[in-house]
C-alpha cells in the first residue's frame, strides 16, 4: 500500500505486521464489542480510542476519579492483579463495585492480556 502526503511517496508494509492484543467490552445490557488494543495503552484509553460506550474517563486516567469503572471477568482477575491502594480509594466512588472491580485507566495492555474480557456497568461513578 502506498500512500501520497505532498510530493513524497510513503510506503507501508503490513507483512510484518505483529497481531495486537484484543480486548473484550460487555456492555451492562449484554452488548458485546471487541477492539484491538496497542500495547502499553490502557483499557480506558482503548475504550476511549474505540467509541465503546460506558467508559466516561473524566480525569483522563489520572486515576482521580472513577468514571472507568470496570469489572474484570473472573477468569481474567488474577492475570490483571489488584487494584492499587490509591485505586482502591477512587473505586469507592464507583457504582456497583465488585471483588473485581478495577478502574480500567490502571490496566496497561500487555500481550499477555490478549483476550482480556471487562464488563461495563449500568453507570458510572
Amino acid at each position: 500500500m502506498h500512500l501520497y502526503r505532498g510530493r513524497a511517496k510513503l510506503s507501508c508494509h503490513y507483512s510484518n505486521h505483529e497481531p495486537m492484543p484484543k480486548i473484550t467490552y460487555t456492555e451492562h445490557d449484554g452488548t458485546v464489542r471487541t477492539v484491538e488494543a496497542e500495547v502499553g495503552a490502557t483499557v480506558m484509553e482503548t475504550a476511549i480510542r474505540n467509541s465503546v460506550p460506558g467508559i466516561v474517563a473524566e480525569c483522563g486516567g489520572a486515576c482521580s476519579c472513577a468514571t472507568c469503572h470496570v469489572h474484570v471477568d473472573e477468569a481474567w482477575s488474577e492475570k490483571v492483579g489488584p487494584p492499587s491502594p490509591m485505586e482502591e480509594d477512587m473505586l469507592d466512588f464507583a457504582f456497583d463495585v465488585r471483588p473485581t472491580s478495577r478502574l480500567s485507566c490502571q490496566i496497561k495492555v500487555t500481550d499477555e492480556l490478549d483476550g482480556l474480557v471487562v464488563h461495563t456497568p449500568a453507570q458510572q461513578g
